[in-house]
């Protein structure tokens, strides 16, 4: 019989797997990070089904608890198989079924940036709203789109993969955009992801930084750095205000690396309201209170307990 009261979440990333505990309450038990055997399939698997062991365990004296999965991908409702994954040893496999096989149980997967969506939802910077819109701008930039508790993953499971349409309104020198690795140019990513900007301070400047050096130099009041901060703050807006004309979230919250650049929420709201379609625009953009333990949480949470009861 399934412990209702205990949930545990796994964020598999393409280094690190990262496993925690969480009660009926959301206090966290326990909490495990351990190395991702990386284009090691079977050893993926081994890997969750272990640390799984080890946090029940810890936690319920070897009690089942539920369990939760958040990938850097999405399984095809069409095939079954993983798509989509930047951790590309996981694509055309059957995941899902395969880590429930192994771990003698139902397994819920989703996507990272649906998980962190869950977590800031359920008790985060989107606690309370009807309908919250985050977005992972980190390494990569995507998204998650949670509805009334629910996660709007769509019928071709590519809900909130914002981070592959085109940067909006671009301007001629934006124009047609870096190469994307999906295949097209001037994807978003190409523009607000961390390697991004650092490549768009490359091209302008001729300073080789990292996106936290182009932070640092900003704090210190280089106009290179500020200039580079300046156009990520517009095309990201740019980009957010397309998601407020489709989809008028209630709240917007920022995960990933980006998210820790403080300048960007005194930003945002008056750039988006400048670019949407409306005399006024009063969408929060939140900090995602959970960090980096957003998208492990998250998928803990990918069970409700009604739905745990009968697991």
């Amino acid at each position: 019989m399934t412990d209702v009261m205990n949930r545990i979440g796994i964020d598999l990333g393409g280094t690190k797997t990262e496993g925690i505990v969480l009660d009926g309450a959301g206090h966290v038990l326990a909490r495990r990070r351990v190395a991702t055997p990386r284009g090691d399939y079977d050893g993926t698997l081994s890997t969750i089904r272990d640390l799984v062991g080890t946090l029940e365990r810890e936690t319920a004296g070897g009690g089942r608890a539920t369990v939760g999965v958040g990938i850097p991908g999405i399984v095809s409702p069409a095939t079954g198989l993983v798509k989509n994954a930047n951790s590309t040893w996981l694509i055309g496999r059957p995941f899902d079924r395969d880590l429930a096989t192994a771990l003698g149980r139902p397994v819920r997967v989703e996507n990272d940036a649906n998980c962190l969506a869950v977590s800031e939802a359920v008790d985060g910077a989107g606690a309370g709203a009807g309908v919250v819109f985050a977005a992972i701008v980190g390494t990569g930039c995507g998204a998650g789109i949670v509805a009334h508790g629910h996660v709007l993953s769509g019928r071709n499971a590519v809900g909130g993969e914002w981070g592959h349409n085109p940067l909006p309104w671009p301007r001629d020198d934006e124009r047609p955009g870096p190469a994307c690795y999906c295949g097209k140019r001037g994807c978003l990513e190409t523009f607000v992801s961390g390697p991004a900007v650092a490549a768009d301070h490359r091209r302008v400047s001729g300073a080789d930084l990292t996106m936290e050096g182009i932070v640092a130099e900003a704090a210190d009041g280089k106009a290179d750095a500020l200039a580079t901060l300046d156009r990520l703050a517009d095309r990201l807006a740019r980009g957010l205000a397309a998601v407020v004309n489709l989809l008028d979230p209630d709240v917007i919250v920022l995960g990933g690396g980006l998210s820790n650049v403080e300048a960007l929420y005194a930003e945002l709201p008056p750039r988006i309201e400048t670019y949407a379609f409306s005399d006024r625009i009063d969408t929060p953009v939140r900090r995602a209170v959970h960090g980096d333990s957003s998208g492990v949480r998250g998928a803990a949470w990918l069970w409700r307990p009604e739905e745990a009861a009968g697991a």
